[in-house]
């Protein structure tokens, strides 16, 4: 095969799977793996083998922690196709894992389980896949399960995810008769009849039982894909008989690549039942690099400058760095997606963020965490690379001649904070180095030292996100750390408007300096959560025009640290309305520095309050505990926002509750509930806290209660 050709991308798929915790992601990975003959057991989650879950902590907690890039290849109609193949974590607190894994992939498989169905992690994939135009197929696994229930998740998936499933499959009997299942395009029956592994499948005649309903689905199936295709249209009316399999494929390829339909097949993963046809709908619908839209950047040079480059193995080099893993004999790994062009291993790439060219040492492709060196990584493929000395998740790879800079990912604040120190002195060095080790491989993940009590602080999403990375100090950096009590990660706000003028002199000798502006704080609009909103109102030079952009850089600054506690400001609008200067004493640094000084003394007045991440929870219990579980909720400030049962029985509590009041919550609710209740929790937004709470948790930090009112 041509290096690089054309034909060899028709043939890549890079895929990821995507699903809500305990629906089998990577129990379905390592059936992938193990069919497509990349390994030669089976790893199973629940035994600590998978492969995909390489990291100890995944293993000992059957969760998937950091998302696995693998490749392998999967025949189909006598063409053989790559896989790229990503399992990303269903776990809330990780939801930047599958993030940026969905940022670089052209297709998905999002993954119900038959008996859950849609559950509240299962909308936030599906919203993401959605945010980055991925085509997705469903699959739902665990059909082996009682309660199992096909067409309920189907239902669920058209009412609560607002998609269109196609169903090109449906189940042969279910939970512990679930023997195979029905290809309604083939319209014969799979029959996968011993558990044993590598069992192949047998093609049979459809039982009589089930030819009705069939019949019925099969109809239901034409009818959806009829809207893409007019020739199946037109026999779908005069003889459905004559629609031929491949105007089927066809016509569902087209639906699924324009987000308009979404193939839903079933099977059950763990069982050995079903992953055969899984890798056919991967190969047959799913996208190819060259199905995707040309990536769009910007010139780094004149950030107006729109620039687009195509799939192509002849346009100029063009990648995006999407994951950075530290590997203890390999080193720096970083994952990145080729869009345009090709690397060549020993060859210099560009880095549009650092401005530095970097020479690639080595190349990989993946699996799971051992890498098959590799000569170059050609257009659409997905590799690893060690060798950067300056690299970050996010940063675009280019050619010198040609530079390009891609979209960064947008990753959410962190929530909660703890402060961490090293048991032993010695340590000190080696926690430091694991910290900036993991705070580069995760976004979301962020260390601090305190300024005033040289304590070091780590923040993430969420509590079991930080227990994490401290299990991964001790093991992989082999550093035990005291940790403190979790810390809340407050922000500061103003209520009402304030002018006032403020003037900075200060004379020494020679030179002094000299700053006068007059300006107007306020909340800001809607639209600029997290920001400034800086508006220049100054007329005819009274300030000069040079200035004025040190005037934003003060207030900028300045929004770092409110007047209550030191904690940000969320968001702030402020007006610069006139001023003055000296023609000898005013610089930059002058206004800068008064602008400081003005939104100290102007924050004083405009009403400060205090703002608490309030978290958004829900928790599925058994009925005879929701009436503990509610007010337990109760207790911790939570407000109860609905309650829904599912197909089992249980019942489905959501509510948005402070974080400071949900520390400990999963195992007081184990407690409530005698362990038979779960529950999610994901950041939702800030609140302003009621001044009686506000003063608590100022006389706490020392901040200043008496701005209170």
């Amino acid at each position: 095969m041509a290096k690089s050709s054309k034909e060899a991308l028709k043939y890549t798929r890079n895929i990821g799977i995507m699903a809500h915790i305990d629906a089998g992601k990577t129990t379905t990975s390592e059936r992938i793996l193990y069919y497509t003959g990349l390994t030669h057991k089976i790893g199973e989650v629940h035994d600590g083998t998978a492969t995909m879950d390489w990291m100890e902590q995944e293993q000992e907690r059957g969760i998937t922690i950091s998302s696995a890039a693998t490749t392998t290849s999967w025949k189909y109609k006598d063409q053989t196709f790559k896989i790229n193949l990503i399992d990303t974590p269903g776990h809330v607190d990780f939801t930047v894992e599958v993030e940026r894994s969905l940022r670089v992939l052209d297709g998905a498989i999002a993954t119900f389980c038959a008996v859950g169905g849609v559950e509240p992690q299962s909308e936030t994939v599906w919203h993401q896949a959605d945010k980055y135009k991925v085509p997705r197929i469903c699959y739902v696994n665990k059909m082996d399960r009682s309660g199992a229930n096909f067409f309920e998740v189907a239902r669920q998936i058209k009412e609560m995810l607002g998609a269109r499933p196609c169903l090109i499959q449906i189940p042969i009997g279910a939970e512990d008769n679930f023997k195979g299942i029905v290809d309604l395009i083939r319209m014969k029956a799979l029959y996968w009849h011993d558990e044993t592994l590598g069992a192949d499948y047998d093609v049979d005649e459809i039982p009589a039982e089930l030819k009705a309903e069939a019949a019925e689905w099969r109809e239901k199936m034409l009818e959806t894909i009829a809207e893409f295709d007019d020739a199946i249209m037109e026999k779908f009316f005069d003889d459905p008989s004559t629609i031929t399999e491949d105007e089927i494929h066809r016509a569902l390829r087209k639906g699924t690549l324009a987000m308009q339909i979404n193939p839903m097949v079933c099977g059950s993963s763990f069982k050995n039942k079903g992953v055969q046809p899984l890798l056919d709908a991967v190969c047959a619908y799913l996208p190819s690099p060259l199905d995707t839209d040309a990536i769009v950047g910007v010139d780094p040079r004149d950030p107006e400058k729109k620039l687009v480059r195509h799939p192509d193995p002849d346009e100029p080099f063009c990648a995006l760095v999407f994951k950075i893993a530290t590997d203890p004999y390999v080193g720096r790994l970083s994952f990145f997606r080729v869009y345009s062009g090709e690397l060549q291993s020993g060859s210099y790439v560009y880095n549009s963020r650092s401005g530095k060219k970097e020479r690639v040492s080595r190349l990989f492709q993946m699996h799971s965490n051992k890498q098959n060196p590799k000569d170059f990584i050609g257009c659409g493929d997905i590799g690893a690379a060690v060798g950067f000395k300056d690299i970050r998740t996010g940063d675009t790879l280019c050619d010198e001649e040609h530079p390009i800079l891609l979209e960064s990912m947008d990753f959410p604040d962190p929530v909660i904070s703890i402060a961490v120190e090293p048991k032993s002195q010695k340590d000190l060095d080696k926690l430091s180095n694991g910290l900036s080790k993991l705070a580069e491989e995760d976004p979301t993940f962020t260390v601090k030292t305190d300024e005033e009590t040289g304590q070091t602080i780590i923040s993430g999403m969420g509590e079991l996100h930080l227990d994490i990375i401290i299990d991964r100090l001790k093991r992989e950096f082999k550093v035990e750390c005291n940790q403190g009590r979790p810390q809340v990660a407050y922000k500061e706000a103003i209520t009402r408007p304030v002018e006032l003028r403020e003037v900075y002199k200060k004379q020494t000798g020679g030179r002094g300096k000299f700053a006068d502006i007059i300006v107007r704080i306020e909340p800001a609009d809607k639209d600029f959560e997290g920001e400034l909103q800086f508006i220049d109102e100054v007329k005819g030079g009274n300030i000069p025009r040079e200035f004025i952009p040190a005037v934003q850089k003060g207030f900028l600054q300045a929004m770092k640290n409110g007047v209550l506690a030191g904690y940000p400001l969320n968001n702030l609008k402020v007006t610069v309305i006139d001023g003055s200067y000296h023609p000898v004493d005013s610089d930059q640094l002058s206004f800068e520095i008064c602008a400081i000084q003005a939104f100290r003394h102007a924050a004083e007045k405009a009403g400060p309050v205090l703002l608490e991440p309030i978290m958004k929870v829900e928790v599925v219990t058994p009925e005879e505990s929701m009436g503990d579980v509610i007010s337990d909720l109760n207790k911790r400030r939570g407000q109860i926002e609905g309650m829904e049962s599912n197909r089992s029985g249980a019942r489905i509590v959501k509510a948005k509750a402070p974080l400071a009041e949900m520390f400990g919550y999963v195992t007081s609710l184990r407690t409530i509930t005698s362990g038979r209740a779960t529950s999610t929790m994901s950041f939702s937004h800030y609140e302003e806290v009621s001044p009686s709470i506000a003063r608590q948790v100022l006389t706490e930090v020392k901040g200043r209660v008496e701005l209170i009112k």
